[in-house]
């Protein structure tokens, strides 16, 4: 991480000083496999986190003798019983979708997607129903701790951006893909920076003059 604050802090001023005022840099990385981080992104995909979390408690209450439910188990499982946790008749046919596809290895564990590169990981896993390019870059950051995602689809990212250089509006997609590119080999780390800035933006509209 000090390489990757280091390589930001030269890259950009005004990056610097948002990791000066922010301070080190908290991105987690969970230890799912890859079909479970998906299908987790599934269960919360349009919902508020409370709702989802009581949703995912549910799905994986079906299965008391696992921490988590295998391929072959969702699949087994019948569609009512899945619906009967909340999910929607959409979000069920991702999920099962997912399985299948984990199941056929379309999904690889973490050891396989240690072989593949981002760009392969991205291809091969939007092919599943449901899933598109920022789930997955969500799944390489958080749970596979690639160190050079920059979701430049992702509105807190184009805002963070937006906010920091003081721009009137935010950056295209495109647009904000070549101007991140200042941040390789660690955009990772740039994209968590970035997500602060809209977070120290809110506060500081909160602030009142005088006050």
């Amino acid at each position: 991480m000090s390489d990757a604050l280091t390589h930001l802090r030269r890259a950009c001023p005004k990056m610097k000083a948002l990791i000066r005022r922010t301070g080190p840099c908290g991105l987690e990385v969970n230890r799912h496999q890859p079909y479970e981080a998906l299908v987790r992104a599934i269960a919360h995909q349009q919902l508020h986190g409370t709702a989802a979390r009581t949703i995912t408690a549910r799905f994986v209450a079906l299965y008391p003798d696992t921490p988590f439910p295998t391929p072959e188990q969702v699949l087994a499982t019948d569609e009512a019983a899945l619906r009967g946790c909340g999910f929607s008749a959409g979000k069920v046919a991702a999920i099962r979708d997912i399985a299948a596809k984990a199941a056929d290895g379309v999904v690889p564990t973490r050891r396989a997607a240690a072989r593949l590169s981002d760009e392969a990981l991205i291809e091969r896993l939007t092919t599943i129903r449901g899933v598109g390019r920022w789930t997955v870059e969500m799944l390489l950051m958080f749970t596979l701790g690639r160190p050079d995602i920059l979701p430049v689809d992702d509105f807190g990212v184009r805002e963070g951006f937006r906010v920091l250089h003081g721009l009137d509006a935010q950056p295209k997609p495109k647009e904000l893909a070549m101007l991140g590119a200042i941040y390789a080999p660690y955009r990772s780390t740039a994209a968590w920076y970035l997500w602060r800035a809209v977070d120290e933006g809110r506060k500081t509209k909160m602030v009142l003059p005088g006050g």
